[in-house]
Parts: structure tokens; sequence; C-alpha cells
């Protein structure tokens, strides 16, 4: 069975440790910084296997040279189509990562939006999608589309419902901010406000996450509701024409107006 742990680093960012019940290998996903990443596997007792990447930015790869100089030979795996340190295992749409040694396997799927050439892995029942979806958000775009980004995300709305999602920053609460912005009337937000605050002070991340939840309080999910077409309408000042239209309207107003 899998068994993921959060490793926090930075102020908000996640780094994974993907293992599964009693056995000592793990493999990482995104690590930003190698200095927790260290301090974990030592108190866990857990041997690194490979590491996974799913976009070029800082924050996610960051750690990867020092994890390297402790533990030489570790295959790192990460989108073809992006500048990866170390990358010796380029994936592409449709590829499988076989985890032999923990007994795991991801399919890979190409998500541009967020950067360009952004990946992520989805596989026994997880969801590991970097900076593409967020509780209750999404990514903002650096050198993706807001197309690219928007089809992403009606991707990753396919997949099943219980789909644990573990993306790699805590911006549950703030997502939620602005998602009250967009409905302020929608019940869902506030308990779903209530709930994180609660995991929160308690110590939990508020990730991972169920993707069925993120439909009834995600506005980048909700671009068909009359009530999130309707704020769209109002904050451009025109009609908009599709969910698509829709969600680069949100998206544009939260970078310029929320962020």
């Amino acid at each position: 069975m899998i068994q993921v742990t959060p490793v926090p680093a930075f102020t908000d960012n996640y780094i994974w440790l993907i293992g599964n019940t009693d056995n000592p290998c793990v493999a990482i996903v995104d690590p930003g910084d190698a200095t927790p990443v260290l301090d974990a596997l030592t108190r866990l007792a857990k041997q690194p296997v490979a590491i996974l990447i799913t976009h070029h930015h800082r924050d996610h790869v960051g750690g990867i040279d020092q994890l390297l100089q402790a533990y030489p030979g570790l295959p790192v795996y990460g989108p073809a189509n992006e500048k990866i340190p170390h990358l010796n295992q380029p994936l592409t749409e449709g590829a499988d990562v076989h985890l032999e040694s923990l007994g795991l396997n991801f399919h890979v799927m190409e998500l541009p939006g967020h950067t360009a050439g952004h990946i992520v892995y989805y596989g026994e029942g997880s969801l590991f999608c970097g900076d593409t979806l967020f509780a209750n958000g999404c990514g903002r775009v650096f050198d993706g589309t807001l197309h690219d980004l928007y089809a992403s995300l009606q991707r990753i709305a396919q997949l099943p419902a219980d789909t644990q999602v573990y993306c790699t920053h805590e911006y549950t609460v703030d997502n939620i901010g602005f998602a009250k912005w967009v409905e302020p009337d929608n019940p869902a937000l506030d308990a779903r406000l209530e709930e994180s605050w609660a995991l929160l002070d308690a110590g939990h991340p508020t990730v991972p996450f169920d993707l069925g939840r993120e439909f009834d309080t995600n506005p980048f999910l909700r671009t068909h509701i009359p009530e999130v077409i309707a704020k769209a309408e109002e904050i451009a000042g025109r009609e908009t024409h599709t969910p698509a239209d829709v969600f680069a309207v949100l998206r544009i107003w939260k970078d310029t107006e929320y962020d």
C-alpha cells in the first residue's frame, strides 16, 4: 500500500516521499531543498531509490545536486521538454515510471500551463501534480499559456473523484479567500475553510485532498457554474463565451487583484 510522507520546505512547499508499507525505500518528489529531505531520510531510516520532478522551477529542483552527492546514481525522472538538473530519465506523455523496489507504478501525463513542459505522475489512486492544481486553486501561468492550463485542469477533472491529490504548496486557506471573492454565498467554502484551519492549527497539512471535493469549492474547476460565470462577466465587463474564457478571466483577476 502506498505511503506518502510530507517534508515541509521553504515557507510553504511540500516535498513528498513516496513509500510503501514496511519498505525502507522511498522516491522523492520535487526536492527544491535537500536539507529537509536528508534530515527526513535519516530520521525515518529511509533509502531513496528515485527522484521524480514535475517541472523546472528552482523550488522543485534546487536540491537535486546535493541529494545526488549523498546518494550517487539515483535516477532522476522529469519532463523531457524542460531543462532539469541531472535528468537521466526523460519522460513524455504516456510513459510509465515503475518503481520496482516499491512495487508502485505511475503514469505520466503532460499537463502544460504553469510551465510549458509540466508533467504529473498518476497512479496508486494518487496524483502528484506539482503546481498545476492546488486545493481550491491552480498554478499561475509562467512559460505556459492560459489555454493550456485550462485544458490540463480539465484532464485532471476526468480522473476518479477519490484520487488523492498531492500538490506542492500549502495555499489552501489563501485560495479559499479568493474562491469566496468568486462565490461569496457558497457554503462549501465556509466548511472547507473551517476544516483547513483545524488541520493547520493541529500541525497537519491541508494536502493531500480528494479530487472530488474540488468540484464544490475550486472556482477554476467550476467555470461552468452560473454563479461563477456571472462573477467572471462582472469582472470582465463583457459576456464570456466558453468555460475556458471564464477560466482566463478568473486567473488574470487573481493574478492582478488578489495575489
